[in-house]
């Protein structure tokens, strides 16, 4: 009996060890991508850090990386009043958020038309259109939008709206398109013996399927609509409209920049997109996951 268990005690041991050597086998550090990585974050740490500091100094210290003698939080408040945050903030989102829900309502259906129908000429000359329309630099285009726009009466947030829907169709199909032709068309053939229109399986079964990808348009165009400041430069006209890139440019002038209160303008910009952006973030990832499971 003694003998038996030192035996099986001695297999037990064994095992442990091979297990636990398979599993730091398999969660190995590769310490010279780690340090590639940790080098690259300064790129993005270093002005983080740099913007943080100087929100907090008065003019006279900006410029440098120390800490600033006295903090002036006051520059917050300074910058919103100066700015008129709130209205510009409302503006803002307002035409991020209609501009996320109209691009996913169309520029999805877009996609889904051509990715179903590659095979005839028509839609694939579409899809090539649309995806060379990407390589236009916009500056060849954007006098002609002002005044197309302008003819329309579009020089408002709708017509913003509406460029930010059809300027990035080209992106949105470029991502959707690929996405769309990897799901079985086996699942339509059998929605439609069951008697489902092609509405009712677009909704239903190839919407659904395509969580991951329409996280991923949408956070890239909140991200371009929240940002953007050459769009609404050259579209809006009424000065209640203006959006926070449009009200942060008062800060910049001929004769004289206050660093600090711009730069705690850019910090107030910045937080709402980051938080909208860090809570998408997992919804990017379960749907890769769930994608992945499948």
């Amino acid at each position: 009996m003694t003998s038996v268990t030192i035996s099986n005690s001695g297999s037990e041991g064994k095992q442990t060890t091979k297990t636990d050597s398979q599993w730091h086998s398999r969660h190995h550090v590769n310490w010279w991508l780690t340090a590639a990585v940790a080098v690259l974050s300064l790129t993005i740490l270093i002005p983080l850090y740099f913007t943080i500091i100087t929100a907090l100094k008065t003019p006279a210290e900006a410029g440098g990386f120390g800490l600033p003698t006295t903090w002036e939080w006051h520059n917050f408040a300074d910058a919103s009043a100066k700015v008129n945050y709130p209205k510009a903030a409302l503006n803002s989102a307002i035409i991020t958020v209609a501009a996320v829900v109209l691009t996913l309502f169309t520029n999805t259906f877009v996609a889904y038309a051509i990715a179903r129908n590659m095979d005839k000429r028509f839609f694939r000359f579409l899809y090539y259109f649309f995806i060379a329309a990407m390589f236009v630099p916009f500056p060849v285009v954007m006098l002609p939008i002002a005044k197309q726009f302008g003819s329309w009466h579009l020089d408002n947030q709708l017509g913003l709206i509406l460029l930010y829907t059809v300027l990035g169709l080209g992106t949105n199909l470029f991502i959707a398109t690929g996405f769309i032709r990897s799901i079985p068309v086996s699942l339509e053939e059998a929605a439609r013996i069951d008697g489902a229109s092609t509405w009712r399986i677009f909704w239903k079964i190839i919407f659904p399927l395509m969580g991951p990808i329409n996280a991923t348009i949408a956070i890239l165009t909140a991200l371009w609509a929240w940002n953007d400041f050459l769009l609404p430069l050259i579209v809006l006209t009424d000065q209640s409209n203006q959006t926070i890139p449009l009200a942060q440019y008062v800060f910049s002038s001929q004769f004289a920049t206050n660093y600090p209160m711009a730069f705690a303008s850019y910090l107030m910009a910045m937080a709402p997109i980051l938080s909208v952006y860090i809570f998408a973030q997992r919804w990017v990832i379960s749907g890769v996951m769930r994608g992945a499971v499948k």
